[in-house]
């Protein structure tokens, strides 16, 4: 999964707080008037939209003359992505964990334990349950998504 710029990362945060409560998804303008501080052109936001398509982090729709835009996966999604990725990156995978379990709070500890220890699998935020209509279903030994399969809706 590719690492977000700063710009990019900006429009994944409006969609990810935005788009939930809007199920059509939102324009390029809406995007744009919701980014809080920064006076970006709209035709700076409607590339970084759709580099974001091309890369499969947002889907989008086409509604007359516009598209409609929607986050491919939920934040959470992409972060357990990130994650996995960076697991990836070499050395041993038990050892990165096992660092990482170390390194969190209690509270973390504990989220992570019920997770683990569930028989259901993760449920609550970022799981397909979440209300989002993302699912973050992965598959396989290694409990990722196929390569190439996005995010159903």
């Amino acid at each position: 999964m590719t690492r977000l710029g700063d710009l990019e990362r900006a429009v994944m945060d409006v969609l990810w707080d935005v788009v939930p409560g809007t199920s059509d998804g939102v324009t390029v303008r809406e995007v744009a008037d919701a980014l809080d501080g920064r006076e970006l052109a709209y035709t700076t936001v409607m590339t970084v939209l759709d580099r974001l398509a091309g890369k499969g982090m947002v889907q989008r729709e086409r509604e007359g003359r516009a598209w409609r835009y929607r986050p491919a996966a939920s934040r959470e999604a992409h972060i357990a992505q990130l994650m996995l990725d960076a697991l990836d990156l070499g050395g041993s995978r038990d050892a990165a964990l096992v660092r990482f379990a170390r390194s969190v709070t209690g509270t973390e500890a504990e989220v992570l334990r019920a997770a683990l220890g569930s028989e259901a699998g993760l449920t609550g935020p970022g799981s397909a349950d979440d209300g989002t209509g993302l699912t973050d279903r992965v598959d396989g030994p290694t409990g990722r998504r196929p390569a190439g399969e996005a995010a159903e809706r």
